[in-house]
């Protein structure tokens, strides 16, 4: 038997018809047929894995083809297997499965953990990739992800759009309606990560193998007497630190602004996203109400979890809030933070401004300014003059 004949297309395929075994054959000639199969399937697996990890065997998208024109839709790279994936990034293939490969203990992991209180009280748990890792997720970033087109109402994690741009089409509405998406990024879990992938052409392999690149659980540390042990305390999903998760998650909730974007014009209200935060304004009470009943199922349908604490409704009688930013009249920032940046710093003259740290933060410089950057969104001009008024007063 020949090298050729081992290495044809279709002998790579070992769900091909030609290995499966017809009775009628000789006995001699099955002999022949085990072998060649055997060698097919090494010659796969040097290209392919059938088997990624804990938890990661058997899915209906096993049998999803590497599909060219799909691919060249978006003008996406196309890779056949596992090599071409590898090839690209730039990376040996046993380094990219070293990376793409999931246990739920493993005496190695590619990510630093740290947490920062959040404002409403708790901590968000941070995953940052190590350096190679980050590296290759920025490649799939740019040259895949970023190809691919999102939706009008999103307005979060995208470089053109921000929390201004968000509040905008709210400014001078009746009623506002806020909605908030509970666990947003680990909501978004390795499946839909992987189905994604599988959606735009590529293999079940390559498919799995990106999702694999750009999701992770938190763990925790196990110490063994001779061994530490990092433990899975979730399923995977995109965390918050991966350059990738941003825009997989304006992807995948994609669907979830179409439906919704619909349901909003159909009762002459509009609709924008920033990353969990959902808002509807009009000056219709009745369709706002409407909009908020049937919401509800849209939300459940796409996979995601409303959070009814957050739930809020504004009339134009009170302080109307979309993403921190007032909307009543025009966008801008609380009174309350305008008034707290220049409390601090017109005391700051006389004692410096280290002298206004009643909370002890680590870099309260940096702390002010990042007020001043919130007010400059809305009111360049006003944050301008703040920032030079900073920069005149020592530590």
């Amino acid at each position: 038997m020949s090298d050729q004949s081992v290495l044809r297309d279709w002998r790579l395929n070992w769900h091909d018809d030609e290995f499966k075994w017809r009775p009628d054959q000789s006995w001699a000639r099955r002999g022949q047929w085990l072998e060649e199969r055997e060698l097919a399937r090494r010659a796969r697996r040097r290209r392919d894995r059938g088997f990624f990890g804990d938890e990661l065997w058997g899915t209906p998208l096993f049998k999803a083809l590497h599909t060219p024109a799909a691919l060249e839709r978006f003008g996406l790279p196309a890779f056949e297997n596992e090599a071409a994936l590898a090839i690209w990034l730039g990376i040996p293939l046993t380094r990219l499965r070293w990376y793409t490969f999931s246990r739920l203990g493993s005496p190695v992991w590619h990510y630093v953990r740290y947490v920062i209180p959040k404002r409403s009280g708790g901590e968000r748990v941070i995953l940052a990739p190590k350096r190679e890792l980050k590296g290759l997720q920025r490649k799939v970033l740019r040259e895949i992800l970023e190809k691919l087109p999102l939706s009008e109402p999103s307005h979060g994690f995208r470089k053109t759009r921000s929390i201004v741009t968000n509040a905008v089409p709210h400014t001078g509405k009746k009623y506002v309606l806020n909605l908030d998406l509970k666990d947003f990024f680990p909501s978004i879990t390795f499946r839909r990560v992987r189905g994604l992938f599988v959606s735009l052409g590529y293999s079940f392999a390559v498919g799995t193998t990106l999702a694999l690149l750009c999701t992770e659980s938190d763990r925790a540390v196990m110490q063994r007497p001779d061994q530490r042990y990092y433990v899975s305390l979730n399923p995977r999903h995109i965390i918050q630190g991966a350059p990738t998760s941003p825009y997989l998650a304006n992807l995948i909730a994609r669907d979830l602004d179409l439906r919704l974007n619909g349901l909003a014009r159909k009762h002459q209200v509009d609709y924008t996203r920033y990353a969990d935060d959902l808002t509807f304004s009009g000056d219709d009470l009745d369709a706002i109400l409407r909009i908020l009943s049937v919401a509800k199922v849209i939300i459940k349908e796409e996979g995601f979890v409303l959070n009814p604490k957050k739930t809020r409704l504004y009339r134009r009688s009170g302080r109307q809030s979309v993403t921190g930013l007032v909307v009543n009249e025009k966008v801008n920032t609380p009174r309350e933070m305008r008034r707290l940046v220049r409390a601090i710093l017109h005391n700051a003259q006389k004692g410096g401004l280290n002298s206004q740290n009643q909370a002890k933060r680590p870099n309260f410089r940096a702390y002010v300014q990042g007020l001043i950057g919130h007010i400059g969104q809305s009111d360049p001009n006003r944050a301008a003059a703040l920032l030079r008024q900073l920069a005149a007063i020592p530590d």
